[in-house]
């Protein structure tokens, strides 16, 4: 499953939240978004990386609930939208504070975390230091994103499908 993130507008904040419940609404919005995005100092692909990087930033597990907010609500911890794949809403206020978490983690933290991956628990990834290199290059991302969006004052939604 490949990651996106879009900060989003406030009229395409509203269709989202509007179309909460209907799964087939909700997916007709995200490709709309996908297809005329056209910003892309407000937008961050994560391709693969996002599940490493949801798992360093809580508790090891892909489960949404993880972790201690606000770092849980950067990839997977927000408002889920979608019943078949990851469509997830965080809201201006949260994107604020995911971006003040996200720049407390420097790279020897995120490398502590990443070392604490288990190989044979339900994380069956990559666990070496050329893996490490890639994946902080797109958390550096994801912190670069999330500043953005937050100097926006914009809402954010992830997907991976």
């Amino acid at each position: 499953m490949l990651g996106v993130h879009f900060a989003i507008t406030a009229d395409q904040e509203k269709a989202l939240l509007d179309a909460d419940g209907d799964d087939d609404a909700v997916g007709g919005l995200l490709g709309d978004i996908e297809e005329n995005w056209d910003d892309d100092q407000l937008k961050v692909d994560t391709d693969k990386a996002w599940d490493e990087i949801h798992r360093c930033l809580t508790d090891g597990s892909l489960d949404p609930d993880a972790g201690d907010y606000p770092l849980s609500h950067a990839i997977l911890g927000g408002h889920g939208m979608h019943d078949d794949y990851y469509v997830v809403y965080v809201d201006a206020a949260q994107v604020r504070d995911v971006a003040a978490a996200l720049c407390d983690i420097d790279r020897a933290g995120l490398r502590q975390r990443f070392d604490t991956l288990l190989p044979g628990s339900d994380y069956d990834g990559p666990l070496g230091d050329d893996d490490f290199a890639c994946l902080w290059t797109d958390f550096v991302d994801v912190v670069n994103f999330y500043q953005r969006a937050a100097a926006a004052g914009r809402a954010v939604v992830f997907t991976a499908t």
